[in-house]
């Protein structure tokens, strides 16, 4: 006995999306259009620090912060001063700062605390440890999966 197909197995009417255009040979990363901004500048985060005001330093550095900056000397630069802002806080001080930051200087603090375990110095990664916690505290797992996630690195 012999099985016939249907008829309209034969017909591609019913694809409606191209497949062939998300192959890997043609994929393209998506250009940004946005501005890409030079980083923090040094001086004024260091009056800011030199004032006390170590909480203005820390949004100042993360409001300007290169993300997706191609210049990985800018993006040193401006990880060299999100740190020296963050090790400037006292452990007391940082659970009051981190409040109050929305979420988005969360996700942004939260890329400088990984990219400083990338670069350990001398009690940094005890000070980096608290900070993770508590923006974690305050953010939850999907800060850490949007950081691990996103392509804009800093």
């Amino acid at each position: 006995q012999i099985y016939k197909m249907a008829k309209n197995t034969n017909s591609t009417a019913f694809r409606r999306i191209d497949v062939d255009k998300y192959s890997e040979d043609n994929y393209k990363e998506d250009v940004d259009n946005e501005t890409v901004t030079a980083g923090p500048s040094e001086n004024e985060v260091m009056s800011l620090i030199s004032q006390n005001k170590q909480l203005d330093a820390l949004k100042y550095v993360l409001a300007n912060s290169p993300l997706g900056n191609k210049n990985q000397a800018v993006r040193d630069a401006a990880l060299t001063l999100a740190l020296r802002v963050m090790l400037s806080f006292k452990t007391s001080q940082i659970e009051e700062a981190v409040k109050q930051l929305d979420y988005e200087q969360r996700d942004i603090l939260m890329k400088y605390i990984y990219r400083g375990f990338e670069v350990p110095n001398e009690g940094s990664s005890a000070q980096l440890l608290v900070w993770h916690d508590k923006v974690f505290n305050h953010s939850g797992v999907g800060s850490i999966v949007r950081v691990l996630t996103d392509k804009k690195k800093v």
